[in-house]
């Protein structure tokens, strides 16, 4: 008689490591229930979310790689979870907000929106799969797709930040999406905070400002959102300017 094949050994894990891809999944949640409030027109609530999604997906990589507990299955999860919190929800966020007027010309945008943010996370999936002896660039190429989230909500912050006094039409609404969306693909610079080293004496400095920065984003959030949505920009122009001088100067 022939022996069964022996059960394969069950590993055992501590529940802890379930911890970041619990994360993404409520990032997840949070950008599906802020496509649900835009279509009950809670335009707030919906930003809300989607910047609580942007949030969660700064926690759940670098708390994986704390807890040691990275995976393929965790990528995975991150990056489908980034596609529809940050290349479905805002596009229809927006649509549902500003679009409608011009119904055609809107969805076009969404479209291009939606899939350019679904090309940049896939190069970004595929740069970070090079083999350790490739070099990798120390910065972002091209606007990340949480920042671009947030970047392509820039005409919602300023309709409410003016009480509608500085509301774009339909037309421009879509022009800026497509606009977010060329910057995402793009291979453009753009900051990133990875590698950036303080002065120990300077954290008190970052931590007051920190609180400062949450004050008021609670106290004058349209205001605060678009003025970081500005800054960004300029930021992006600074570092696009700095490789051109570099690019030139090499030549």
């Amino acid at each position: 008689m022939s022996e069964e094949p022996a059960a394969p050994l069950r590993r055992r894990m501590h529940i802890l490591h379930l911890l970041p891809n619990l994360i993404s999944i409520l990032a997840l949640c949070a950008g599906l229930t802020a496509i649900r409030m835009a279509v009950e027109g809670r335009f707030g609530w919906a930003v809300a979310l989607i910047g609580l999604a942007a949030a969660l997906d700064g926690i759940d990589g670098r708390l994986a790689r704390m807890l040691k507990s990275e995976s393929a299955i965790g990528a995975e999860l991150d990056s489908l979870c980034d596609l529809v919190n940050f290349g479905v929800t805002p596009a229809l966020v927006l649509y549902f907000w500003g679009m409608r007027a011009d119904t055609s010309l809107g969805w076009i945008a969404v479209l291009i929106y939606a899939v350019c943010c679904m090309l940049r996370l896939a190069r970004f999936n595929v740069g970070n799969r090079l083999p350790e002896g490739e070099d990798k660039p120390k910065g972002f190429v091209g606007v990340p797709s949480p920042a671009g989230a947030m970047l392509a909500l820039l005409p919602i912050y300023l309709a409410y930040g003016f009480d509608n006094a500085l509301r774009l039409p339909p037309w421009a609404v879509a022009i800026w999406m497509v606009f977010v969306g060329a910057l995402m693909i793009s291979r453009m610079p753009t900051p990133s905070f990875k590698g950036v080293r303080i002065y120990a004496e300077n954290a008190r400095f970052i931590l007051v400002g920190s609180v400062a920065l949450i004050a008021a984003l609670l106290t004058y959030p349209w205001v605060t959102l678009l003025l970081l949505d500005v800054a960004y920009l300029a930021a992006i122009l600074f570092l696009w300017r700095k490789s051109a001088r570099s690019l030139r100067s090499v030549v």
